[in-house]
């Protein structure tokens, strides 16, 4: 007897779906199947006379379904309450479309959520909190009305969009209700998911998604935190989406890249991957891993893809991108170093840089409090003041006159997102600074902090949403600095190698090998830190791929060889 129960939404690609469907019939999981209206009625016929031989295959009522619109929310629900009034047995509903494709065993997944019976996974996290809004509205797809669809007519949509703006007009968001959004794909419990469809006050909050862009992001990561005991903010279902918001296709030539991901369904899959479909459906026993989900291995790879294809390769023209002329001067006169995450990251990061590397190292000159010079000086060469308020006054000039003032002696300072921000340009625009940066280390004084989580959860958001800020300038395309960027999953991976490297650039001279490290901080229990965040619908993205359990394994005991004792 099934406890995990499959909806898919099919659309096209129908021999491709029939064959997907199957596959959890062949598992035991009973499937509710839904099409779309726009298909023509003799296909659709065609379609469920192909499952007719399924008993546990079942079709719910059709709607139209556009992109960002409300009907691929009222498909889910019509789906999802013949699910749950069918099959009875059925523990946890499983979404899905008809180009997923199940990447493990059937049985795999049914083991891993009956291990977790209370568990919902659902992306949710508020408009704040996301980076993955496409097209400038956040808070403002709950606030306004979209009666025309965005594909369809464009130019009705972006009018209608101003016009509201014009006359500043809002809705107003149902009491109780705090808008969050998420990936479409999700996989809730029957509690929770009753729950939702038999709310007495579903009218009420039908009426406003109705009038919401892209409702299918929001509607369930909204009302599952009414519910919900317990959430995991993420999908299991593996989807990727490119820099302009449209989702990744997997082609055969991704195989082993999906494995890797140790998801338990992935879209959106080529309808012509024979060998995905092929590899992926078969009943082959060496493909059970028993593997914690975690697309997080395979993100830095379309992070690379992004830069790829936004930035482009140094020296490299094309018809799809022309890179702009050099129009900038050097801001400074002498290189100098910036380095973003290190003093939180390593205990004592400014005495052991100093000591290796011979260099005047600050503390956090852009400190909004005031100016840390080397042994925290009021006064510094050339008469700068520490006074944060003649700093703030000309950051840039500040910058200038401390570089011009110790030439012939490298300078290197700290910098994060709680320091004076209007620095960054300049920075980004100097071909004389070194900015090394480990994203999303900002986390770890959080983490070591002794305070309430709920305030801990507000400050993240804000010092993430600043460095994401910093970063995009930092990789803009009119950057001259020499930038180095490490995931703090990443640096953590190999930091004597990205140490050396700094020290080398810093020093003129890759001769002299580093022979002791500065000391890290203790992160055992970061990971889970990090995903407490997500369940309290904070989703940290800046830190890259850290396992809920530990976030650092522990040391390996030197296991010692044995010897004789004579007598």
């Amino acid at each position: 007897m099934s406890t995990v129960g499959i909806v898919i939404l099919v659309h096209t690609a129908f021999d491709r779906a029939e064959q997907v469907i199957r596959h959890w019939v062949q598992g035991d999981c009973p499937v509710v199947v839904h099409v779309d209206v726009n298909v023509p009625d003799k296909t659709f016929q065609m379609f469920k006379d192909s499952l007719s031989d399924l008993k546990i295959v079942r079709f719910s009522d059709r709607h139209r379904c556009e992109w960002g619109t409300w009907g691929m929310v009222a498909a889910t629900q019509s789906a999802a309450e013949l699910l749950l009034t069918k099959f009875p047995e059925v523990r946890h509903a499983y979404l899905a479309s008809g180009s997923c494709l199940p990447l493990r065993p059937v049985e795999e997944l049914r083991s891993y959520l009956d291990g977790r019976p209370r568990t919902d996974f659902i992306e949710s996290a508020t408009t704040a909190d996301v980076p993955w809004t496409i097209g400038g509205l956040d808070a403002e797809r709950f606030t306004l009305r979209f009666p025309f669809a965005w594909k369809k007519n464009r130019r009705l949509f972006d009018l209608a969009v101003r016009a509201q703006r014009a006359v500043r007009y809002k809705r107003k968001i149902p009491e109780g209700l705090t808008p969050h959004m998420g990936s479409q794909w999700w996989c809730l419990t029957r509690q929770t998911l009753s729950a939702i469809l038999q709310d007495p006050d579903r009218k009420t909050y039908d009426a406003f998604f109705k009038r919401v862009w892209i409702p299918d992001e929001s509607y369930f990561q909204t009302l599952v935190r009414l519910y919900s005991q317990n959430i995991e903010s993420r999908s299991l279902t593996l989807s990727k989406f490119d820099f302009q918001g449209k989702p990744h296709i997997f082609y055969d030539d991704h195989l082993q890249l999906l494995r890797r991901s140790d998801c338990f369904v992935a879209r959106k899959i080529w309808p012509r991957a024979t060998r995905l479909y092929g590899t992926f459906l078969s009943k082959d026993p060496t493909t059970l891993k028993a593997a914690e989900p975690n697309p997080g291995k395979i993100d830095r790879i379309f992070a690379k893809a992004v830069d790829r294809r936004t930035l482009g390769r140094p020296g490299l023209y094309m018809q799809s991108r022309w890179p702009r002329h050099e129009r900038q001067n050097g801001v400074t006169s002498s290189p100098y170093s910036v380095f973003e995450g290190f003093a939180e990251l390593f205990e004592n990061f400014e005495y052991w840089l100093a000591k290796e590397t011979t260099a005047r190292v600050h503390g956090h000159l852009f400190h909004p409090d005031r100016v840390m010079f080397d042994g925290r000086q009021d006064h510094f060469q050339g008469a700068l003041s520490d006074s944060a308020a003649l700093r703030d006054y000309q950051p840039q000039l500040f910058l200038t006159n401390l570089i011009w003032n110790t030439r012939g002696e490298r300078q290197a300072f700290q910098f994060g997102p709680d320091d004076q921000q209007k620095i960054t340009q300049a920075m980004a625009r100097d071909r004389n600074a070194q900015i090394s940066v480990i994203s999303g280390a900002w986390a770890v004084p959080l983490f070591l902090s002794n305070r309430n989580f709920a305030d801990i959860r507000v400050d993240a958001a804000r010092m993430q949403r600043t460095e994401d800020k910093h970063l995009k300038v930092l990789r803009s395309a009119d950057t001259k600095a020499r930038v180095r960027i490490w995931t703090m999953a990443d640096f953590i991976d190999s930091p004597m190698e990205a140490l050396q490297t700094i020290v080398d650039e810093m020093t003129g001279s890759s001769v002299r090998r580093l022979t002791e490290a500065p000391r890290m901080v203790d992160l055992q229990g970061f990971g889970q830190f990090l995903q407490n965040l997500k369940n309290q619908g904070m989703h940290p993205y800046l830190m890259g791929d850290f396992p809920v359990e530990n976030a650092m394994p522990a040391p390996k005991q030197k296991v010692r060889k044995p010897y004789l004792v004579r007598k």
